[in-house]
């Protein structure tokens, strides 16, 4: 097969995880910068550029879109759609998963349990939100935050009211959530490839950092996850529409919550705390499933 990996680093872990798991089970593979590429939108030919050339041929696509590209990264993804190359996230499924708050109102819409989560445009309603999601301590985000970048927990209603007028200040979307603190700033990140948890982990915060994300200092850990938590991963990789992702997961007083749904998760931490080859077991389900124009939307937005 032809094999396509959209990464502006090719030194990256993960990258290179998959560069190798495609080479060791003898497959073509190209790293491509999807902001270099550039594009012929046309009725009949769409096509698109990259260094001068076309590209052409290929059997699958892995979007590796970072955060700050999803615009441009999804449009270049479409356009393989709509050349009818199978990708492994499809473009709309990324913006579904990459809007937090539009993610959480589909997960919310079919049943998943979630945090108690507020949102509003206003100040002038900081009250209610803050009583809505349960009083303070509360966790307030940007929309736009990854890698627990964005993310502030209040510990009083006062504190929660500074935040949020700053927040806005700034002209940043907001949401308040609750604080779920039997979590302990820990939580399990399931990775999902097609309708499996194929492997997960249990990932802390640093000492006095309710953030368990790895970027900011966390560690990680093997856990065995429950059936219910096993099916609220999978459910809500099917609902975002991703055929690989992470989903993170709080155990609260009732049940696993779902923070996220990350459609570009990252290798290096569960490779090495499971010690699985979750680069190769995506090569194999994309070797399954690869077949021209087996997109669920075609490019459509």
């Amino acid at each position: 097969m032809k094999i396509g990996i959209l990464s502006r680093k090719k030194e990256l872990y993960s990258t290179s995880s998959l560069v190798r798991s495609c080479e060791e089970r003898g497959h073509e593979v190209h790293v491509i910068n999807p902001l270099r590429c550039y594009m012929n939108i046309t009725s009949h030919n769409p096509s698109i550029l990259y260094k001068g050339e076309k590209l052409e041929g290929f059997d699958a696509i892995i979007p590796r879109i970072g955060a700050s590209i999803t615009f441009y990264g999804c449009a270049v993804v479409r356009q393989f759609e709509m050349m009818g190359i199978y990708c492994v996230n499809e473009s709309v499924a990324i913006t579904r998963s990459r809007d937090k708050l539009r993610s959480l109102q589909l997960l919310a819409r079919k049943g998943i349990g979630l945090p108690v989560t507020a949102f509003a445009h206003s100040t002038k309603y900081t009250d209610d939100l803050v009583n809505i999601v349960g009083g303070a301590p509360l966790v307030i985000k940007l929309l736009e935050g990854t890698q627990g970048k964005g993310v502030v927990l209040a510990e009083t209603k006062n504190t929660a009211a500074s935040i949020i007028e700053a927040f806005k200040g700034l002209k940043a979307n907001i949401l308040v959530q609750e604080f779920i603190a039997e979590a302990s700033g820990s939580d399990i990140r399931c990775l999902i490839i097609g309708d499996k948890v194929i492997a997960s982990m249990k990932r802390q915060g640093r000492e006095g950092d309710f953030r368990s994300n790895l970027h900011q200092g966390g560690t990680a850990s093997l856990i065995s996850i429950t059936p219910e938590e096993r099916s609220t991963a999978v459910r809500s990789a099917k609902i975002m529409g991703l055929g690989f992702c992470g989903v993170d997961i709080l155990r609260s007083k009732h049940g696993p919550v779902v923070m996220e749904v990350n459609s570009s998760p990252g290798l290096e931490g569960i490779e090495k705390t499971t010690g699985k080859d979750v680069a190769g077991k995506l090569i194999a389900y994309i070797e399954k499933n690869a077949k021209p124009g087996k997109t669920k939307t075609k490019g459509r937005g």
